[in-house]
């Protein structure tokens, strides 16, 4: 069976055609006999992920690429940046030695040969302690802030240096630049100034003033302080780095020249993958942040087993874990990964939990791991109004397309939708709101699904290879919703939200409203490829763990023969839209696969929906041009594009302090936390318990401070009246 994702695809190699068969090169006599026969023969794991990879890569992918040496030089500077992106440890004698690699990375793929890692990790294993030993010594005295120094803040405009000693300088800027940042933020606490998206109310309840207030001194004393401890736990990392890590950088600086979503998975990124496609896993529910050298819980998801046991509680640390009875192992010093993968576990087993109480009191706590559910991932609806229009809307809101392809009764994205539209038709709503807004997409089958909800029939998405186009079709001759529809997008909208609302504009099924002027442009579909599965299974069962990998297969175009990719999906009516001085979007990304078309299908526009856009275009853009909000919106744009520009950073104390206030006004001039108190929320489900009702006040209050709902209550209206008439 093969599911299609346009993130991912469950995916079995003898599907292509094709099948993974190694021989040795270490024996001459049976050089042609497949590992799995030979006599005396340790696999070597290196060589066999490279040559399935190379396979992957040159059969598998959309592009048919061969891995030659101009892939090589490409991989080569995609290495380099993923190794030192801020050009804070290479030396310019380091790109030098390294270069000796610069054409030799397809052979080092398919041979297993990783001396390109090897070598990186000789120099970086000299450059951290170096830089370490620095930045401790520089950190123990007191900077002068009254030199006129700055720091260039963007790493593509600064170069590699020639000596340890200029090396030095730039971390001593660095460093400098930062206890100065953590200086401000500190007398920000003390004096009660805030930066964050926190109420007013909030924001009263923090200028309330210490009465002892630290000098000057004893806060720059703290910032040298926090600094270095921050600092400790980069350099902790770096060294304790694991060859897995090191293989990722090295395996998709190739990959990616491919295509940027073309992706090399270590085995515990493939469990994570997995959790993010179904939206579950088996643990404790308990969400975990890391503090200095401990690991602190962060929150207990509601309905986990944690949640139930009642006694882990937000803020524990947790400084041992133990399973079943075997004893504790510390986790104090340990990384939140190792920690995670020692807590997670089957469900019905039980994990004992060292934790130490904010009082002070250490307890023992034991778990039974239980199927953890996160709900934020799930589609969820609600009922909008407002006071002046006297319209009743649905909301739907779809976090991403999931579907569990391990358990085919499990949850997915598509049947939620239907679920939630046929709660919300028992409440007589006038309209519905499809909210794909950040959604970054997920599986085609329900995009597919999701947008045949809308339709009676007909073909919603074509996908290619290198052979003709496929067309996927809704087939069930049914309407879920046939009543006014609108589809929220933004600049984060991506891949199965492109199709959904490319699809039911094609249809002319549903008005498209964005706060952008296009979706993200994401227009291929990727496969999952377990690894151990490509491998000769007599050799298969001696490797360790050797991954999965996400690889471009297909791309897929709009029923009227244009792909996303590149362009996205317009709105019909655009907002302003608050993150328009970002640079998003496919067209940003390194080697993505270029726009192209295919022939359109035939398809029957739908005739229920009577739409003038010009004329709902025009008061919409009226209603803009009055909202204080979206005026805010679009004065911060503005500001933050200039602002952006400007990466060069003062590291002189007066500087600092007149670059914060300006932030600061800014932040306070531009905020939309007012709640509208016109716009009224319903929950469709009645909450169960305390945790549902906090989660339900939480997503209102979301709506009411969001002024593209507000704005997409006023477009309804315009549109049920323009049906009406």
């Amino acid at each position: 069976m093969k599911f299609l994702f346009v993130l991912a695809l469950v995916f079995i190699s003898t599907q292509r055609g094709w099948s993974l068969e190694i021989t040795s090169k270490n024996d001459e006599d049976e050089s042609k006999k497949p590992l799995g026969v030979l006599r005396n023969y340790t696999p070597d794991p290196d060589e066999i992920l490279g040559k399935i990879l190379e396979q992957a890569l040159e059969n598998v992918h959309y592009l048919h690429k061969e891995i030659d040496n101009d892939l090589s030089r490409k991989a080569f500077n995609l290495y380099l940046e993923r190794i030192d992106y801020g050009k804070q440890f290479l030396l310019d004698s380091d790109i030098d030695e390294l270069k000796e690699y610069e054409k030799k990375f397809d052979d080092s793929l398919k041979n297993g040969d990783l001396s390109v890692v090897k070598l990186t990790q000789k120099i970086m294993n000299k450059r951290i302690p170096m830089i370490e030993e620095y930045v401790s010594t520089i950190l123990k005295k007191d900077f002068d802030f009254k030199l006129d120094e700055a720091y260039e803040t963007d790493a593509k405009k600064r170069d590699y240096v020639d000596s340890e000693k200029e090396l030095k300088e730039r971390w001593r800027k660095l460093v400098k630049l930062e206890v100065l940042i953590q200086y401000f933020d500190l007398k920000d606490d003390q004096d009660g100034i805030s930066n964050d998206k926190a109420t007013k109310k909030e924001k009263k309840k923090k200028t309330v003033k210490s009465d002892k207030k630290k000098s000057y001194k004893d806060l720059m004393k703290e910032s040298r302080e926090k600094v270095q401890k921050r600092y400790a736990r980069v350099f902790k990392r770096l060294k304790e780095e694991r060859k897995g890590d090191r293989l990722d950088k090295f395996y998709n600086s190739i990959t990616r020249v491919y295509d940027p979503h073309t992706h090399y998975f270590i085995p515990e990124e493939k469990e994570d993958f997995d959790i993010d496609m179904s939206g579950k896993l088996e643990g404790i529910g308990a969400l975990l942040r890391e503090e200095g050298s401990f690991i602190k819980v962060e929150r207990i998801i509601p309905g986990s087993a944690s949640w139930k046991g009642k006694q882990l509680k937000a803020e524990d640390i947790i400084l041992a874990v133990g399973q079943e009875d075997e004893d504790f192992v510390d986790i104090v010093d340990m990384s939140i990964r190792d920690a995670v993968k020692l807590i997670r576990g089957k469900k019905g087993t039980i994990v004992r939990l060292k934790v130490k109480k904010p009082d002070g009191t250490i307890k023992m706590i034991p778990i039974t791991r239980d199927q953890v559910i996160l709900e934020e991932s799930y589609v969820k609806s609600t009922i909008i109004e407002h006071k002046d229009l006297k319209k009743k809307i649905g909301y739907i809101h779809v976090p991403k397309f999931y579907r569990d392809f391990q358990d085919p009764n499990g949850r997915n994205s598509s049947e939620d939708v239907k679920k939630e539209i046929e709660k919300l038709k028992a409440k007589a709503v006038d309209g519905i709101v499809l909210n794909l807004r950040n959604n970054g997409g997920g599986a085609l089958q329900d995009a597919t699904l999701m947008a045949g909800l809308f339709i009676k029939k007909g073909p919603i998405v074509q996908v290619k290879d290198r052979g003709e186009a496929k067309i996927q079709e809704d087939v069930d001759n049914k309407v879920y919703w046939d009543k006014p529809l609108v589809v929220l997008i933004n600049r984060f909208s991506a891949s199965a939200s492109e199709i959904v609302a490319g699809a039911l504009k094609d249809y002319n099924r549903a008005l498209i409203v964005g706060s952008s002027e296009q979706t993200h442009g994401k227009g291929t579909v990727q496969a999952i490829m377990n690894l151990q599965e490509m491998v000769n299974p007599f050799i298969a069962k001696y490797l360790p763990p050797i991954g999965a990998m996400k690889v471009t297969t297909d791309m897929f175009y709009r029923v009227n023969g244009m792909s996303t990719q590149f362009r996205g999906v317009k709105p019909d009516i655009e907002l302003p839209d608050q993150f328009g001085y970002l640079e998003s979007g496919e067209q940003s990304l390194d080697y993505a696969i270029p726009y192209a078309e295919v022939p359109a299908v035939k398809y029957d526009k739908w005739n229920k929906q009577v739409m003038s856009l010009p004329k709902l275009k025009s008061a919409s853009d009226k209603r803009v041009a009055k909202s204080e909000k979206f005026q805010k919106i679009i004065k911060s744009v503005a500001w933050s594009k200039e602002r952006k520009d400007q990466t060069k950073r003062s590291i002189k104390l007066d500087e600092m302090k007149k670059f914060r206030k300006e932030a600061h006004e800014m932040s306070d001039k531009f905020e939309i936390d007012e709640i509208d108190e016109k716009i009224l929320v319903t929950a469709v489900d009645k909450a169960k318990n305390d945790v549902e009702k906090e989660s339900f006040k939480e997503f209102k209050e979301e709506l009411q401070k969001d002024p593209v709902i507000e704005e997409t209550l006023y477009i309804f209206s315009d549109l049920i009246a323009e049906q009406k008439s």
